[in-house]
């Protein structure tokens, strides 16, 4: 009998936000990872966990990236996100002085607030600050297979013909992985899904089996297979893709999504931007960086200044049992078509899920999650199944030559190198070459030199990061996020200019090791021609 087959696959990404030197600001600048801890990773280690004790059967594919991975280690960083909750908790006791003549707000108020209060004894009691290690165990017990990715996220196309910065991109993420994980598994997440000619040969080079792309990049080749995106297929080096499913994404936050249903939460209002700042001391100091306090009140069916709607969580329960009943029905449909014509094979239908969907843009997205997999358990026509068991059949998938492409934008990348960010790429390109050449140069210093040769490998790493030129597209922090890059490479042009001179100051070196704790493992002749 023919198995139908659902792979479900987070991605969850971070750029290297860390603010060290002014604790007390630190709010608007961590804002993006606070909030993600809250409203997606400890949700989704709280579903696991209440699955697993009804001992329902699932496996997910989650990506971590490696930046992440740091920060949710950082010692400092957990004390910041302990220090943050803590100042989200006074705000919501406000909150409930401040609504006492409207019960309906007041009851949100406390609803959150309870909320809040229940997130900090998850992080400090429940999981002990250690969400690294919780992960690890989840996959340990077959409820998660933990996927790899690049070093700092970098869109790989944009260097395909510098392969010795895809290889150190790929070799520092995998190194990354097995630091905090014990293996680096079978498969690989392409950041942004974006494939170019060539990278098959670096990923089989260091030993990955597969790899998630864009459905472009088989449905696109010269001669299709007849399964189309229903079933893996290989490379000429025998490196299996697989084509994830185009709807997904939009059936989340597409512009009819899930998401912008009329009785979900609005995420777009938050009373961290409405509110007079006076009434906000207890979490933003006075002149600050207005941010985030995730106290949201209002629905979907909400407009700013009239037909103002309050949120009520029972209506969203009912509308998220719905739209996963939606989901899953519609997925079995398509495997169901997609059998009839592949002659009684097996059908795969790979969904991947941006994990700030999952709480973040969407606040109801982890329970909708979560009754997916019910779903699936209950009315046993599907198979929740990860990359590394639908491979067993590697080596007799037909060959493809993958077609070029990319999830992002249009297809092809677009918005990772346009009006808003193309600047970076001269600097980017520039350096690359610069710390390949400097591997040449110092093929095996060791002492300050080599001390001075890793922070350079670092602050290139930072700089490559995709979050970067995304985030210029997008419009969020812009002006953070170009000091950050122009301060990696500027880090990066002293460190060569260093090396140059053969002079360097310890001090700014020391300083600066601190602050950018990242991959503290590093190696510099990672970049270094593979010969």
């Amino acid at each position: 009998m023919s198995n139908k087959n659902l792979f479900l696959v987070i991605n969850a990404s971070q750029g290297y936000i860390r603010n060290v030197e002014t604790p007390e600001n630190f709010a608007a600048e961590n804002d993006i990872l606070f909030t993600a801890i809250e409203q997606t990773y400890v949700p989704l280690l709280n579903m696991i966990a209440r699955l697993a004790s009804e001992n329902i059967k699932f496996t997910l594919g989650l990506v971590l990236s490696a930046t992440l991975c740091s920060l949710l280690d950082d010692p400092q960083v957990q004390k910041q996100y302990i220090d943050w909750l803590d100042k989200r908790i006074a705000l919501g006791e406000d909150e409930i002085k401040r609504n006492k003549n409207n019960q309906e707000k007041q009851n949100l108020a406390y609803e959150i607030l309870e909320q809040a209060k229940k997130d900090k004894v998850d992080f400090t009691e429940v999981y002990n600050q250690k969400l690294i290690p919780t992960f690890k165990m989840f996959a340990e017990r077959g409820y998660l297979e933990l996927i790899p990715t690049c070093a700092t996220n970098a869109y790989l196309p944009h260097y395909i013909d510098l392969i010795e910065i895809v290889n150190a991109q790929v070799e520092t993420g995998l190194y990354s992985h097995r630091q905090y994980f014990g293996e680096i598994g079978e498969g690989f997440w392409l950041p942004y899904q974006g494939y170019a000619k060539g990278l098959e040969r670096i990923l089989r080079a260091y030993g990955i089996n597969y790899t998630i792309t864009d459905p472009r990049s088989i449905l696109f080749v010269e001669n299709p297979v007849e399964t189309g995106i229903f079933s893996p297929v290989r490379c000429p080096n025998s490196l299996v893709l697989f084509a994830s499913d185009p709807e997904t994404p939009k059936d989340i936050c597409g512009e009819n999504g899930f998401m912008f249903n009329a009785l979900y939460r609005q995420e777009q209002r938050d009373i961290g931007f409405e509110l007079p700042q006076e009434e906000l001391s207890s979490i933003q100091e006075k002149g600050s960086a207005r941010s985030q306090t995730l106290y949201r009140y209002w629905s979907n069916e909400s407009s700013d200044g009239e037909n103002e709607v309050l949120y009520s969580s029972e209506n969203a329960l009912s509308q998220v049992l719905s739209d996963a009943a939606t989901f899953y029905c519609n997925k079995l449909a398509k495997l169901d078509e997609a059998l009839v014509n592949t002659e009684g094979k097996d059908v795969t239908l790979v969904c991947t899920i941006p994990a700030e969907a999952l709480g973040q843009t969407w606040h109801e997205g982890m329970l909708w999650l979560e009754n997916v997999i019910r779903l699936v358990d209950t009315e046993k026509n599907l198979t929740l199944q990860t990359g590394k068991n639908l491979i067993q059949e590697q080596f007799s998938l037909p060959k493809v030559t993958p077609y070029p492409c990319s999830a992002s934008g249009n297809g092809y990348g677009e918005d990772l190198l346009d009006s808003t960010n193309s600047w970076m790429i001269r600097y980017l390109r520039t350096a690359s070459e610069r710390m390949v050449d400097l591997t040449e140069r110092f093929p095996s210093e060791t002492g300050l030199k080599a001390r001075l040769l890793n922070m350079g490998a670092r602050e290139l790493l930072i700089a490559q990061s995709g979050e970067w030129p995304l985030m210029l597209h997008e419009g969020k922090l812009p002006d953070y996020v170009t000091k950050t890059f122009t301060n990696a490479i500027l880090n990066f042009t002293r460190v060569f200019d260093a090396l140059a001179s053969n002079t360097v100051s310890t001090e700014w070196l020391t300083t600066l090791e601190r602050e950018h704790s990242i991959f503290p493992w590093m190696n510099y002749k990672i970049f270094s021609i593979k010969r």
